[in-house]
């Protein structure tokens, strides 16, 4: 399994907004985030910050998305 390339919160929220997710509200650096299929993503936004490693396999398997996906997604 190779490395993730790590991504800031913001560039993640467009990231899936590619896939068909929109933003429903925002508390605090929390973006909620739901897809019309009832898949629902929380991502940190914190400014000069990026996602680490972790939360980002979390995000995507929130999203199922694998990391091919992701990469993918990336590089659009």
């Amino acid at each position: 399994m190779s490395k993730l390339p790590l991504i800031s919160g913001k560039s993640m929220c467009s990231l899936i907004e590619k896939i068909g997710f929109f933003r429903v509200r925002q508390k605090g650096s929390h973006v909620f985030m739901t897809h019309p299929d009832g898949r629902n993503v929380v991502v940190p936004v914190h400014k000069g910050e990026d996602l680490g490693r972790g939360l980002i396999r979390t995000i995507l398997k929130e999203a199922d998305l694998t990391n091919d996906d992701y990469l993918q997604l990336r590089n659009k």
